[in-house]
């Protein structure tokens, strides 16, 4: 059997391309230093049908293989595994309901520990960080005293703080309405958010428009809705997950052709400032019940806003982009866009291939997980990366992957100019591999004799 490889976290897939003729900036962050820690990643392993989920440690990403055997902190898994200040929290989200969330910690031993405190947290769609909190996001129903006359609720922001260094969980209050995402782009439709970017003291978070809720289609007698729409407004509920609806919504944006970032001064995410865009669609990625995280700050503290054009995939016209797959920009310390824009979607393969996720690589670059075919085709997969190259507005596909990939990983590290990220090959253990972002080749690293490698990063021991 060919070895597995893990070690990273989970998102990566192959693909082959031409290399990169421009080089972004180094992130110089130190592999290991002595005894004071060592990298972490969150495994699966599955040895007689039953899935287990260990905790292993290991000092390079670069080499070597790590067993399994006797070896890690056997834990209850998570949805996503999370870094923040030198801890690792385990979030799980559990369909409509709360999940439990423990952190652990590297001890002075070099063995994982789980901390004390066990505890609840709100489902979430979407998650990030501020100072010493980690945030997760959802948008849900408001409180009964705010429903209209018909008995509809208002769709408000549900926000879960977990601050890393008390270990406290909190939730933001919404028994005032000014959490309230009804309305919050001036066109009477509802939003969630996808990410939590700091850049400096501002929190960035990209906005995505869901549509009419049946509070929102109802006001106002439909002044909402828009003049030949009325037939998208559901008359009875129905789906499952994601694609769940109530009646009396109007599932999905009206507006495809339009990117909104909110800009808030702190963590209480009360008050955006909203800039706007035409230029691209709204900004995140998707899979299923999760929005992707796709603003995000360049090592200079610049703000790179990415659209995967997800609308494209929608059937009906009046809710399909006619915007391909790019990115804008809003320089450091700005509150408005300013005229950089890149086509992504036409350096794809046969100038029209997507992304479905991406994350920043050091200096102006970033990761991209792209799409095996068009966004209007059918089960389109996140199989191939490239490396975007934000200064020269390049992207060049990633060489040296395994043949086959059955899967990439969801989380990546960065350090001496290179952006790491798990990749299983078909038949594979799954491994680290490191992308060389100047030349867009990637090296197999650490090796993990496990089934998946589901997060990983670097803990400094306590």
């Amino acid at each position: 059997m060919t070895s597995k490889k893990a070690i990273l976290r989970m998102t990566g897939v192959a693909m082959i391309g031409s290399l990169a003729l421009t080089s972004c900036s180094e992130n110089d962050e130190p592999e290991n230093s002595g005894n004071s820690g060592n990298f972490v990643f969150a495994t699966t392993v599955s040895p007689s049908g039953t899935t287990s989920n260990v905790l292993v440690t290991g000092e390079s990403l670069d080499n070597g293989t790590i067993s399994l055997v006797n070896n890690g902190l056997v834990n209850d898994g998570a949805t996503q595994w999370v870094f923040h200040k030198n801890f690792l929290y385990a979030l799980t989200y559990n369909q409509g309901n709360a999940g439990t969330t423990r952190s652990y910690y590297l001890g002075s031993d070099g063995n994982m520990q789980a901390r004390s405190v066990e505890y609840k947290i709100s489902r979430f769609t979407s998650y990030g960080s501020y100072n010493n909190d980690i945030i997760t996001m959802s948008t849900g129903d408001g409180l009964a005293k705010f429903n209209d006359a018909a008995g509809n609720a208002q769709k408000t922001l549900l926000i879960t703080y977990l601050n890393v260094n008390n270990e406290t969980s909190r939730e933001n209050n919404t028994s005032t309405g000014e959490y309230s995402v009804e309305n919050f782009l001036g066109n009477g439709e509802y939003v969630t958010l996808a990410g939590a970017e700091q850049s400096r003291s501002k929190l960035y978070c990209g906005v995505v428009p869901m549509g009419l809720s049946a509070y929102g289609s109802a006001y106002g007698n439909g002044k909402w809705v828009l003049p030949g729409n009325e037939d998208l407004v559901k008359t009875e509920s129905g789906g499952t997950g994601g694609g769940s609806y109530t009646k009396g919504e109007l599932s999905g944006t009206q507006y495809p052709n339009e990117c909104w970032v909110a800009i808030y001064n702190d963590e209480n995410m009360l008050e955006p400032t909203l800039v706007k865009t035409d230029k691209i669609s709204y900004p995140c990625g998707r899979f299923r019940s999760q929005y992707y995280q796709t603003v995000w700050a360049a090592d200079n503290g610049d703000i790179y806003v990415f659209s995967s054009s997800y609308a494209q995939s929608l059937t009906d016209t009046r809710q399909k982009t006619t915007l391909p797959a790019g990115v804008c920009r809003i320089p450091a310390g700005r509150t408005q866009f300013d005229d950089y824009y890149c086509n992504i979607q036409a350096q794809g393969k046969d100038g029209n291939r997507s992304f479905m996720r991406c994350w920043p690589a050091g200096g102006n670059c970033f990761l991209m997980v792209m799409y095996d075919r068009p966004l209007t085709e059918k089960n389109a997969a996140g199989t191939e990366l490239a490396i975007f190259d934000a200064d020269a507005k390049k992207l060049t596909y990633v060489t040296g992957l395994p043949a086959s990939v059955k899967s990439i990983g969801k989380t990546v590290y960065t350090q001496n100019g290179k952006v790491y990220i798990p990749v299983t090959g078909e038949n594979e253990y799954p491994a680290i591999y490191g992308i060389d972002t100047a030349t867009a080749r990637a090296t197999k690293g650490v090796t993990i004799e496990a089934d998946d490698i589901t997060g990983f990063g670097y803990m400094a021991a306590q």
